[in-house]
């Protein structure tokens, strides 16, 4: 398990030139100060953030709406139906994604993000139905990415083999790159100790979208941790939050033994499917 003498109770400083400091402390801060992970739900850790902090936002809400709402099966993707709130079940608070509480959450992300910059937010295909239009209200829309898991997935009529991400911006800024198209064939992880982690390449295809060296990312879901070893590959700072006890464990373990031996233990190999266009973009690094 994670070290618990790498827990830290100062503040974290967002960048080096911020000059407004986030008042909570964090549950984890690493030794150079570039990755922070506090505990709290997604809208009030956003509160917590000075304006025009952020320069990324990558993030894969917890949604309500495929479980609670269509109770498809036993749902057994994240637990019974029957152990949500029980101490010790399989089962994690979810984000209740009402229009009132999803519409309040995008605006907390407006103020953080800084003017021409860019957000990824992932969606099941009942979120992106329900959902998505609120999105438009707040930020620019310029694509909606389909991830191609590449291996077939659950499904109770079609079965399910991809994801969407929502591509948006604050103002005008042009990717880095002109080479990444909007289907991203990336294996889905396996046998995984978290129940719903996701690639590690699926976050890092978003920065070599639009992420420099030292910029701020953020996500106010962090689940697994993919979306932090992301960043750390791309050179960049991190903050990131989630109310789970299993989610902070995991990801403060993964986090601080990639930071020490550059190995991620829990995704050890690339899940690249096999797409020329993906492969040249992670072994070239950015492409024009």
């Amino acid at each position: 398990m994670f070290d618990t003498n790498h827990v830290v109770d100062d503040s974290f400083e967002i960048s080096s030139s911020s000059e407004k400091q986030i008042e909570k402390k964090p549950f984890f801060k690493s030794q150079n100060g570039k990755i922070s992970i506090f505990q709290d739900d997604a809208i009030s850790f956003l509160k917590s953030l000075a304006d025009n902090s952020v320069d990324v936002i990558i993030t894969d809400p917890a949604y309500s709406g495929m479980n609670q709402k269509l109770k498809l099966g036993s749902g057994k993707i994240i637990g019974k139906y029957s152990d949500a709130g029980e101490v010790g079940a399989k089962w994690f608070e979810e984000f209740h994604d009402t229009d009132e509480n999803y519409k309040a959450f995008l605006k907390e992300c407006y103020r953080v993000l800084k003017n021409s910059r860019h957000i990824y937010i992932m969606f099941d295909s009942y979120s992106l139905l329900s959902l998505a239009p609120i999105v438009r209200e707040i930020f620019e829309v310029k694509n909606v990415i389909c991830w191609d898991k590449a291996n077939i997935g659950l499904g109770h009529y079609f079965r399910r083999r991809h994801e969407f991400i929502l591509f948006a911006s604050k103002g005008k800024r042009p990717l880095n790159s002109k080479s990444i198209p909007d289907v991203w064939k990336i294996k889905r992880v396996t046998s995984s100790k978290y129940p719903t982690q996701k690639p590690t390449e699926v976050f890092e295809l978003m920065l070599k979208g639009s992420a420099e060296n030292d910029f701020v990312v953020c996500d106010p879901f962090l689940g697994s941790g993919s979306s932090a070893i992301a960043a750390i590959k791309s050179s960049c700072r991190f903050i990131g939050c989630d109310i789970s006890d299993k989610s902070l464990a995991f990801s403060t373990e993964r986090v601080e033994q990639f930071l020490l031996t550059q190995s991620d233990i829990y995704q050890k190999s690339s899940l690249l499917g096999d797409d020329a266009a993906m492969t040249k973009l992670f072994s070239n690094g950015k492409s024009k």
